[in-house]
């Protein structure tokens, strides 16, 4: 358990109650803020007659809205726990798929906020078919780097792919009251491990992975954490540290992307041997590294995050972990090149 993080029933009986009406104050103040900036900004632009980017009620109404969506998951899951059905196979799927659907609508929502006030733009290189229901898992391994990637991941997979995402996560996230009633409901992994990538925590994907439902989809970061070039920086130092010399400079040369862990990718897919696997690449947001770099690039009126992938039949992959191992920095040396051939900053 992350450290500070209280227990589940405390959450649930004390922080969460005081959560509701703490998160309708902030929403509100946020709302007015987002109002007076608004207002000043048109000002400005009358009197003054300069362009503003109107960083300050972007992000206001951005804040305001995470804050009434947040709250909807709260109360929404709670509706749902009082409608809980019997136990029962049946019911239990009936359970998770008004969960699904709750998701799936708040993420829907906040992404229309997003492009609305942020002019945040998602774009797919090529579409996926989507698969029929009952197909098997999916695993996707996708690439971590940008604000909002995690976000955009899940909801392409919750309403783009149609499945049900089950989210490798870090335990700190619970902190969220809706993060962590609507993800836990689910059985998302929270893991309370620093790479997220959960080399230290093969047991809890291992469990994860051998759980996975037909129409399930399991999101994972094989990097272990967001890219930036500081950290693309200490990682090959760590490598030539350990003496593996091949690795860093194989690593030095993919440039976008950080070696990857493979501990928690081998673990899922020995887990569910029957689950095919999605490569994600992203790019567009990947150098906005720090709150500075993004205030300044508000609103995103000349960028977006172009989003690839390639599906990969379980019955591609090598057998062992040695050859899966190698399998994955292959990967992600595709993963690099792609973001190189579409990079445009």
């Amino acid at each position: 358990m992350t450290a500070g993080l209280p227990p589940r029933p405390i959450r649930r009986a004390v922080l969460d109650p005081i959560y509701l009406p703490l998160a309708l104050v902030l929403a509100a103040t946020f709302g007015i803020v987002a109002v007076l900036a608004r207002l000043i900004d048109q000002l400005r632009r009358l009197v003054l007659r300069r362009p503003t980017r109107g960083r300050v009620w972007r992000l206001a109404t951005l804040a305001a809205g995470y804050l009434l969506l947040d709250l909807i998951m709260v109360v929404g899951s709670f509706w749902l726990w009082l409608r809980a059905p019997l136990p029962g196979r049946r019911q239990a799927e009936q359970w998770r798929a008004e969960h699904v659907r709750l998701l799936r609508w708040v993420l829907r929502w906040l992404f229309a906020i997003a492009g609305r006030t942020l002019r945040f733009t998602v774009l797919l290189d090529e579409p996926v078919s989507t698969p029929p229901a009952g197909s098997p898992p999916l695993l996707v391994l996708a690439r971590h780097a940008g604000p909002g990637d995690s976000f955009t991941l899940v909801h392409l997979i919750a309403s783009y792919l149609g499945r049900c995402p089950r989210v490798v996560l870090k335990a700190a996230l619970q902190w969220d009251p809706g993060l962590d009633v609507l993800l836990n409901r689910l059985s998302c992994c929270f893991l309370a491990s620093a790479t997220g990538a959960g080399e230290d925590r093969t047991e809890q994907l291992s469990a994860l992975a051998a759980g996975l439902a037909a129409d399930d989809a399991l999101l994972l970061f094989p990097e272990g954490g967001n890219w930036t070039p500081r950290r693309w920086q200490r990682a090959i130092r760590r490598l030539r540290r350990q003496g593996r010399r091949a690795r860093a400079e194989q690593a030095a040369r993919n440039q976008h992307v950080l070696p990857p862990r493979p501990g928690g990718t081998l673990a899922c897919l020995a887990a569910q041997p029957g689950a095919d696997v999605l490569v994600v690449a992203h790019t567009g947001l990947a150098d906005l590294v720090s709150p500075a770099q993004i205030w300044r690039a508000l609103p995103l009126l000349d960028r977006h995050m172009l989003i690839g992938w390639w599906r990969l039949p379980v019955a591609a992959l090598p057998a062992g972990d040695s050859g899966r191992a190698d399998w994955l920095d292959e990967q992600w040396q595709l993963v690099d090149g792609w973001v190189a051939a579409h990079s445009t900053s």
